[in-house]
C-alpha cells in the first residue's frame, strides 16, 4: 500500500513506532495486558493534570462517538435535563443521541463560526433551574473552531452544574487542566492528538460524580459505571478490548511525554497551522474560521472562486501524497486540512506546494 500523510482529525498519520506495537498479538486476561491498561489510565490523568484521589480514567470500546453515548446514557439519569450548546455537527450529534436515548434537553445552537453567547446562556441558566448539565464539544472538528472552555467552565462552576465536554479533538493536542477547571466528565478518542489508532475511547471523570452514576445506563455495553468498576480492580474490560490500538496507544503516550507534553505538542500543531494558513491565503484559499477562534487542529478553507472543483484538487493531492478530510460539512462551500498527527512544518510546505501546483495547472 501507497503510504500517504493524512491530514485529518483523527485517524491520522502515526509514527511508524505505534504501528510496530500493532504487529504482536495479546490476551485480554494477561497481567501484562491488564497492566498496560493500567499504565494508560494514570498516564491520562496525569495529562489531564488531576489526582488519583479525585479523578479517574475509564477507557471504552468503540469510535469516540460511543464513548460520547455512554457517557451521556451514564452520567444523566431520566430526572436530568442537559444543555447542550451546538455550533457544529459533532455537537449536534450529541442532541441526536441524547433524542436516541430519550434524555431531557434544552438545545443551544449558534452558527457554526460563531461563540456561544455567555449572557444567553446566563439567562436560560437562570430561568430553567431544572437544567442538571451542561454539554459542550470543546474543538468542533466540523470547522477547526476552538470553543470558550473556560467561560463554560464558569458558568458550570456559578450554577452548580455538572460539565460534560466532548474534547475528542483537543485532548492531548491543548492544554488543559481539567480539574481547575472543574470538568465532570472529558470524553476524548485514542486516535486523535495522543496519536494512537483507532479502537477505543476514553473518560476522564471526577470519582464522586461517577460513583453516583450506579443504575443510570440504559445500555449494557455502554454503562461506564459498570466499565469503571471492572477496570478499576485490575485494568481488566468487562467485555474484549481492542487490544493492538490499547497497545498502540500505550506507545503513543509515551511518545506524546517523550515530545515534550501537551504542551510542545501544541506548540508543533500550532507551527503546522500557522504556516498552513499564511501558504493557503497567498494561493488565494480564505479560511473559513478568523484566526482568533482558530484551533490548531483542523483548518476549514472556502473554495478560492466558482470554478474549484474538489473532486479534482482532493484526488490530484493524493495522487502527490496527501490525504485531506473530504466532505463538506458547512453550509459554504468548504473543504477542510488536519494539522495534527506525525506532520510537520516541511510537511505543510510539500503539500502547499502541491496546491500550488495544482492552482497554477489546473485553475487558471
Amino acid at each position: 500500500m501507497e503510504q500517504y500523510k493524512l491530514l485529518t482529525p483523527g485517524p491520522l498519520t502515526t509514527t511508524d513506532t505505534v504501528k510496530e506495537k500493532m504487529l504482536l498479538d495479546r490476551c485480554t486476561w494477561d497481567q501484562d495486558y491488564k497492566e498496560t491498561t493500567q499504565k494508560i489510565r494514570t498516564q491520562l490523568l496525569q495529562l489531564a493534570k488531576v489526582s488519583e484521589d479525585d479523578y479517574t480514567a475509564v477507557l471504552m470500546q468503540g469510535s469516540g462517538t460511543f464513548t460520547v453515548e455512554s457517557v451521556m446514557t451514564t452520567a444523566m439519569n431520566k430526572k436530568d435535563k442537559a444543555l447542550i450548546i451546538t455550533n457544529g455537527t459533532y455537537g449536534e450529534r450529541i442532541v441526536k443521541i441524547a433524542d436516541y436515548i430519550g434524555l431531557h434537553y434544552k438545545h443551544y445552537q449558534v452558527a457554526y463560526n460563531a461563540y456561544p453567547d455567555e449572557w444567553e446562556l446566563k439567562s436560560i441558566l437562570e430561568n430553567d433551574r431544572t437544567i442538571t448539565h451542561l454539554v459542550m464539544v470543546h474543538c468542533e472538528t466540523t470547522t477547526g473552531i476552538w470553543n470558550p472552555l473556560e467561560m463554560i467552565s464558569r458558568l458550570g462552576k456559578a450554577y452548580g452544574k455538572t460539565i460534560i465536554v466532548d474534547a475528542m479533538s483537543s485532548f492531548g493536542g491543548i492544554e488543559m487542566d481539567v480539574g481547575k477547571l472543574g470538568i465532570d466528565f472529558l470524553i476524548s478518542s485514542a486516535n486523535k492528538c495522543i496519536q494512537g489508532v483507532p479502537g477505543f475511547g476514553f473518560v476522564i471523570a471526577k470519582q464522586d460524580k461517577l460513583q453516583a452514576c450506579e443504575g443510570n445506563a440504559g445500555s449494557l455495553s455502554l454503562d461506564l459505571y459498570d466499565q469503571w468498576k471492572v477496570m478499576h480492580k485490575d485494568g481488566k474490560w468487562r467485555y474484549t478490548s481492542p487490544t493492538h490500538a490499547v497497545a498502540a496507544f500505550s506507545k503513543a503516550v509515551d511518545e506524546l511525554i517523550a515530545e515534550g507534553g501537551i504542551q510542545e505538542r501544541f506548540h508543533r500543531y500550532q507551527r503546522n497551522n500557522q504556516l498552513l494558513r499564511k501558504k493557503m491565503e497567498q494561493l488565494g484559499f480564505q479560511a473559513y474560521i478568523p484566526e482568533e477562534r482558530q484551533s490548531p487542529i483542523i483548518t476549514t478553507f472556502l473554495f478560492p472562486n466558482d470554478i474549484f472543483v474538489f473532486e479534482d484538487f482532493y484526488y490530484y493531492v493524493k495522487e502527490r501524497g496527501f490525504v485531506l478530510y473530504p466532505g463538506k460539512l458547512t453550509e459554504l462551500n468548504t473543504f477542510r486540512i488536519g494539522n495534527i498527527g506525525e506532520v510537520y512544518e516541511a510537511d505543510i510546505e510539500r503539500l502547499c506546494n502541491v496546491i500550488q501546483e495544482y492552482m497554477g495547472v489546473v485553475v487558471k
